[in-house]
C-alpha cells in the first residue's frame, strides 16, 4: 500500500516528493512507488458563506440577522476545486493506505488538512510530518519520526473554533454595520482593535499642544555638559530662568566634581521571528510587512536557506545545537564568510539563542544548513537573507562590553551632566555599522565621545548655548511600529490575567496574518499611507466610532486566546466556546442595531456609478485615487490616478500616472515630457519676480 501525503504548496510538495523518491508527475499530485504527493493551494476547503444555509442570507437586511447556523458547513473553494477534487480521487484510491500530512506546522496548516480530509470523507490511518525547515535532511528526519495525526485532534479544534468564531462575529457585525448605516463597512476581531490604534494615536496627535522649551550646555574642549536642576529637570519652560542661569556662570571656574566609570555589556538581540524581520525590514528598506513575508516564503521554500518564517519565537531549542556549525559553514558567503567561518571554528555561544521554554510550533527564523546561491536570489531576497544571516551571527556572537562614563562639572554652584562611551569589545555590534544602541535614559544628555578627564580638574569653559526646542507628540504609526503594537497590544487591555495572555501569545493576529491584517484596512480604506506613515480616512475614524466597544479593544484577542490554548491543550470544551461566540455574536449585533450613531460620506463626488447610478466616493488606494461605488453589493471601481516609480526631476518626489487606457499612457508621457522640459530650461530662465 501506498502512503499519500498532503504538502500545503506545491514547491514542498516537490520537495518532499524529491526527497522520497517519488518521481513520476502527474496533473495535481507527484507519485513513486512507497508515496503519493500531493498538495493543497493554501485553504481548499472553507467555511459556507450565509447564503448556503438560506437563500434568504443573499440579501444584506437588517432582520435576517444574526446568522447562527446549527451546524457550520464546509465548501470546496471554486478557485481551487480542480485540485481538491484530484486530492479526493487520491484518498479514494484502494492502493493508497494512509495518509501524511505535511502542511504546514501550526494551528492554521493543521486547519488546511483537516477540512480537506473532512470534506473528502477520510477515515483511513493518518500521521503528522512536523518540521520547520525544507531541506533534505528535515524532511528525511521528519518522515522518521511521524506522529500519529491523532495528537494533534485537540490543536485542529482550536483552529476549528477560531476560524468558526471569526465567522460568527466578523460576518454579523460586518453586516450589521453596513445595513444600519448604509455604507460598506467591515469589523472584525484583530482588525478592528488594530485600526482603533491607529485612530486613538491619531486623536492624540490632534489633541497635541506643543509647548516650547528650553535646555542649557555649557561648551568645554571636546566635549558638552547639560544643565540639570536639583530635580533632575533639564527642559526648561521659562527662557527667562535658563539666560540668567547662563548670565551666572561667567568668569565662573569649572571643575569636574564627579567622575564615575562603570563597566557595562549589552547582549546580543535575539534572533528573528517573523515580526521583527518585519520590522527591520521596513525600517531599513521600506518593505509592507506582506512584501518581507513574500520574500522569506521564497527563501524558505524555493532557495531553503532559511527556516520556516511564521513563527513567534525568537529561540531554538538544544536539539538544533549540533547543526549550528554547519549552518554556519552554508552563510560563510559573501561579506560574512570570515565571521561565520570564526565562529564555526570557535566553540558555540548558545547562551543568547537556546531556550527550551521560549519555544512554541516553530523555532526562530534561522539559516538552514544549505548555502546560498545570491545568482539566483532577487536584490529583495538577498537583503532579506542577509539580515538573517547578520542576526544569527550576532546572537552567536560575545556581548558588546564597554566602560560607561557619567561626569558632572560644577561651575558655580550649577551642576552640568555629560555621559560617553570606551568601548571595551564590539562584540556582536562588530556586525553592524550602525543602529541598535541603547536608548537613552534623556534625550537631552546624549552618549558622547569624552577625552580624558580626572576628578578634581579645572576646565577651561568656552561659552554656554541655550537650545530652544518643541515638545512633539507621538509619532504616527508606519507598519514597523504597527506591527510591534500589534504584537504587544496590552495597553489596550486593564485585566493583568488577560494582558499576561496576550504578551505570551501571539498578540492581535498570527505573525503570519498580521500582514494581511494591515492590507485589509488599506483595501477598505479604512486606512492610507502617506509617505511612510498611517493615517486613518474620514471612513476609518467614523467606523471606530459607531462600532460596539467590544471590538475595539485587544481584550476580545487575550479572551479567546485563552481558551482557544486550553482548547489545545484538551483542558476546555470547543462545543461550549462556540456556543458562547453565539451568544455574543447575537450581542453585537443587537448593540449596532440598537445605536444612534450616524455614518456620513465625506468623500462622496458628484460623479455617477455607470453601473447603479449612485453617487462615487473618491478615495486613496494602496496604489493611488480611484473612485468606489458607495453601494456595496455594486462594488463598481474606477482608477484615477496611480503613483509610479518614476520621479520629478526637480522635487524628486514620485510621479502620478492619470486616467485610463490609452489616455492613460498619453498623459503619462506628456508629464514626463513635461517635467523634462521644465526642468532644462529652468537652469537658463531667469526665476520670475513673485512667486506664490
Amino acid at each position: 500500500m501506498k502512503q499519500l501525503v498532503l504538502a500545503e504548496k506545491p514547491s514542498v510538495a516537490r520537495d518532499i516528493a524529491r526527497v522520497m523518491g517519488a518521481t513520476r508527475k502527474a496533473d495535481g499530485f507527484i507519485e513513486g512507488n512507497q508515496y503519493v504527493v500531493t498538495w493543497a493551494l493554501g485553504h481548499l476547503v472553507t467555511l459556507a458563506d450565509p447564503d448556503a444555509y438560506d437563500e434568504k442570507y443573499k440579501q444584506w437586511r437588517l432582520e435576517d440577522l444574526p446568522m447562527l447556523p446549527t451546524k457550520m458547513k464546509l465548501v470546496v473553494i471554486g478557485q481551487t476545486k480542480k485540485q481538491f477534487y484530484t486530492v479526493q480521487k487520491l484518498m479514494a484510491r484502494n492502493d493508497v493506505g494512509s495518509l501524511v500530512i505535511a502542511t504546514d506546522a501550526g494551528r492554521e496548516g493543521e486547519l488546511v488538512a483537516r477540512w480537506i480530509m473532512e470534506k473528502a470523507h477520510w477515515k483511513k490511518p493518518t500521521y503528522r510530518l512536523w518540521i520547520s525547515s525544507q531541506t533534505d535532511r528535515a524532511i528525511k528526519e521528519g518522515f522518521a519520526n511521524l506522529k500519529p495525526a491523532k495528537q494533534y485532534d485537540n490543536l485542529y479544534a482550536s483552529a476549528q473554533s477560531r476560524a468558526e468564531a471569526d465567522w460568527l462575529v466578523g460576518l454579523n457585525v460586518t453586516r450589521a454595520l453596513t445595513c444600519r448605516f448604509n455604507a460598506s463597512l467591515s469589523a472584525g476581531r484583530v482588525q478592528t482593535p488594530t485600526l482603533a490604534m491607529i485612530v486613538d494615536r491619531e486623536n492624540e496627535i490632534r489633541a497635541f499642544v506643543p509647548k516650547d522649551y528650553y535646555t542649557l550646555q555649557a561648551l568645554f574642549p571636546g566635549f558638552t555638559a547639560t544643565f540639570r536642576d536639583g530635580k533632575n529637570n533639564t527642559r526648561f519652560s521659562d527662557k527667562a530662568f535658563v539666560e540668567d542661569i547662563a548670565k551666572s556662570l561667567q568668569k565662573q571656574k569649572a571643575v569636574v566634581t564627579a567622575l564615575e566609570k562603570t563597566p557595562k555589556q549589552t547582549p546580543p538581540p535575539a534572533a528573528y521571528d517573523l515580526t521583527e524581520l518585519q520590522r527591520d525590514a521596513n525600517k531599513l528598506y521600506g518593505y509592507s510587512a506582506k512584501q518581507t513575508l513574500s520574500y522569506m516564503q521564497s527563501l524558505y521554500e524555493f532557495h531553503k536557506v532559511l527556516t520556516y518564517p511564521r513563527t513567534d519565537s525568537r529561540y531554538i531549542t538544544d536539539d538544533i545545537v549540533p547543526t549550528i556549525p554547519e549552518r554556519l559553514r552554508a552563510a560563510a558567503q559573501g561579506p560574512f564568510q570570515k565571521a561565520a567561518m570564526a565562529l564555526a571554528r570557535s566553540p558555540i555561544q548558545t547562551k543568547y539563542i537556546v531556550n527550551n521554554a521560549k519555544v512554541t510550533d516553530h523555532h526562530a527564523i534561522i539559516p538552514t544548513e544549505q548555502p546560498a546561491d545570491f545568482r539566483k536570489m532577487s536584490h529583495e531576497e538577498r537583503m532579506i537573507y542577509e539580515l538573517v544571516i547578520k542576526r544569527f551571527l550576532a546572537v552567536l556572537s560575545k556581548p558588546f562590553v564597554y566602560d560607561e562614563v557619567k561626569l558632572t562639572v560644577t561651575i558655580g554652584g550649577k551642576n552640568f551632566y555629560a555621559k560617553g562611551k570606551i568601548v571595551r569589545d564590539a562584540g556582536w555590534k562588530a556586525y553592524y555599522a550602525q543602529g541598535f544602541d541603547e536608548e537613552e535614559e534623556d534625550v537631552e544628555i546624549k552618549t558622547q565621545q569624552l577625552p580624558p578627564l580626572k576628578n578634581g580638574e579645572t576646565l577651561e569653559l568656552r561659552g554656554t548655548k541655550i537650545v530652544s526646542g518643541k515638545t512633539r507628540p507621538p509619532a504616527r504609526y508606519t507598519e514597523a511600529t504597527l506591527l510591534t503594537a500589534m504584537e504587544h497590544p496590552g495597553k489596550q487591555i486593564d485585566d493583568r490575567k488577560l494582558k499576561a495572555v496576550i504578551e505570551t501569545t501571539s498578540g492581535l493576529g498570527t505573525p503570519a496574518t498580521r500582514a494581511d491584517i494591515i492590507e485589509k484596512l488599506f483595501d477598505n480604506f479604512s486606512i492610507e499611507r502617506v509617505g511612510k506613515e498611517i493615517h486613518p480616512t474620514a471612513k476609518g475614524k467614523q467606523l471606530i466610532d459607531i462600532v460596539p466597544n467590544d471590538l475595539k479593544s485587544a481584550t476580545l484577542t487575550a479572551q479567546w486566546e485563552q481558551q482557544l490554548q486550553a482548547i489545545s491543550q484538551g483542558k476546555a470544551d470547543s462545543k461550549r466556546f462556540i456556543g458562547e461566540m453565539r451568544d455574543y455574536a447575537t450581542s453585537l449585533v443587537g448593540q449596532v442595531i440598537a445605536s444612534n450613531a450616524q455614518y456620513r460620506h465625506d468623500n462622496i463626488t458628484r460623479e455617477r456609478c455607470p453601473i447603479c447610478g449612485k453617487y462615487m466616493l473618491e478615495v486613496n488606494g494602496k496604489k493611488g485615487k480611484m473612485l468606489v461605488c458607495q453601494d456595496r453589493e455594486c462594488g463598481y471601481r474606477k482608477g484615477l490616478s496611480t503613483v509610479t516609480n518614476a520621479r520629478c526631476p526637480d522635487c524628486h518626489k514620485k510621479l502620478e500616472l492619470r486616467g485610463e487606457g490609452t489616455k492613460r499612457c498619453s498623459a503619462a508621457s506628456a508629464a514626463t515630457a513635461k517635467s523634462s522640459a521644465i526642468s532644462k530650461n529652468a537652469v537658463n530662465r531667469p526665476a520670475p519676480a513673485n512667486t506664490t
